[in-house]
C-alpha cells in the first residue's frame, strides 16, 4: 500500500465533513492497485458497500468484476473507487452538496496513482467529473480535460435491469484496456471530446 493513499484511506474512514457520516456504518474508501494505468469511478456505496467498507462488492461490483475477467484484467490490477465514500440513505443519489464536500478525496486519489484513464461510471459520475449527462449518447468515447483522459461507460448496476446492457459493459471494458495498451506503447488515440478549462 501506498503511505499518501493510505492516509486517504484513514481521513476517508475518519471522516464527518458532511451529513452521511451520521447514516453510515462504514465509510468507503478506493481500494486496488496503486500503480494502476486506470481508476474506475462509481457514485457512491451501496448497502454491502456499506457493510463490508469496500467499494463495487456487491452485485454491481460482481458485474465489474465479470467485465474486467471478460477483457483479460483482474480486480487487483485496478484502482476502484466513487464520486462520494459513503452511502447515501436508501440509495439515493448524492447531493450536489455530498459531491463536493467530498471531492478532494478523489482528487486526491487520482494526484497520487496518476492513471493513464479513468474510468467514468455512469451518469452521476459523468455529472459530477465532466458536467455530462447522457452517458448512452456518450460511453465508449474518451474525453480530455485539463490533461486527464477520461473513458466513458455505463454504471454496472445499469446491467442488473437489463440484460442485453451486459454486452455494452464488456465492449466497452475490453476497449477501455485496449486503449490504456496504445497508451503504454505512446500510440497517438483519438479524442471523442475536449473539455477546455
Amino acid at each position: 500500500m501506498n503511505q499518501k493513499l493510505d492516509k486517504v484511506k484513514q481521513n476517508v474512514i475518519k471522516c464527518t465533513k458532511c451529513e452521511l457520516a451520521k447514516t453510515r456504518t462504514n465509510s468507503v474508501p478506493g481500494k486496488g492497485d496503486f500503480k494502476s494505468d486506470v481508476i474506475f469511478v462509481g457514485e457512491a456505496p451501496g448497502k454491502n458497500e456499506d457493510k463490508n467498507g469496500e467499494p463495487f462488492v456487491g452485485v454491481a461490483g460482481k458485474k465489474l468484476s465479470a467485465a474486467l475477467e471478460e477483457a483479460g484484467m483482474s480486480r487487483e490490477k485496478v484502482y476502484i473507487t466513487n464520486i462520494v465514500k459513503c452511502r447515501p440513505p436508501k440509495n439515493r443519489v448524492p447531493k450536489t452538496i455530498e459531491r463536493e464536500t467530498c471531492q478532494d478525496y478523489l482528487k486526491q486519489e487520482i494526484a497520487i496513482i496518476k492513471p493513464k484513464l479513468i474510468c467514468i461510471l455512469g451518469n452521476t459520475v459523468f455529472n459530477s467529473l465532466l458536467g455530462g449527462s447522457e452517458i448512452m449518447k456518450f460511453r465508449g468515447k474518451i474525453v480530455q480535460k485539463d490533461n486527464q483522459l477520461y473513458f466513458l461507460t455505463i454504471h454496472p448496476a445499469a446491467t442488473i435491469y437489463n440484460q442485453k446492457l451486459i454486452e455494452v459493459l464488456n465492449e466497452d471494458i475490453v476497449k477501455l484496456f485496449e486503449l490504456i495498451k496504445e497508451l503504454k506503447n505512446d500510440k497517438k488515440i483519438t479524442i471523442d471530446i475536449e473539455y477546455s478549462s
